[in-house]
């Protein structure tokens, strides 16, 4: 290696015109930004979703839905999910705790006991909620279902 064959490493420049460079680079005077006017000057930035003066899309488009400020979420949990908990770890009493050391929630969750499938064991549960289905499958066993 020599000073004859040094080049910047890969990536390092840019490629293209220098603009501002001068009238015999071909993007002298103006330096492609046209005449007057705020693009010309420096300091110049748009708006996101800026087009020309045009109505922009986000003001063209319909707005429509509601979004209730109000609104509970729950994460739902299975009669299944129970059945399956209770048969493999022997659990017969469930809590939010329970339900998070089995990742089936987050700590912060409110819960909601669902009808899907079969419950054939004695369990207690205590939740923030249950469908109708679910209470009455989990007191037929004799179970209780508690609300939180």
């Amino acid at each position: 290696m020599d000073l004859s064959n040094l080049k910047p490493a890969n990536g390092s420049t840019k490629k293209g015109k220098r603009i501002g460079r001068g009238a015999g680079s071909g993007h002298g005077g103006t330096s492609t930004r046209g005449h007057k006017g705020a693009g010309s000057r420096s300091g110049n930035s748009r708006k996101i979703g800026f087009e020309g003066g045009q109505m922009p899309l986000q003001r063209r488009l319909p707005k429509f839905g509601f979004k209730n400020i109000n609104r509970v979420e729950y994460a739902g949990i299975n009669l299944d999910t129970l059945q399956r908990l209770a048969e493999s770890h022997g659990i017969s009493s469930f809590d939010q705790t329970v339900f998070v050391e089995r990742g089936l929630v987050s700590k912060n969750d409110r819960v909601k006991i669902l009808g899907r499938g079969e419950l054939k064991a004695k369990v207690d549960v205590k939740a923030h909620a249950f469908s109708a289905s679910a209470h009455a499958a989990i007191e037929k066993l004799g179970g209780t279902a508690t609300t939180l």
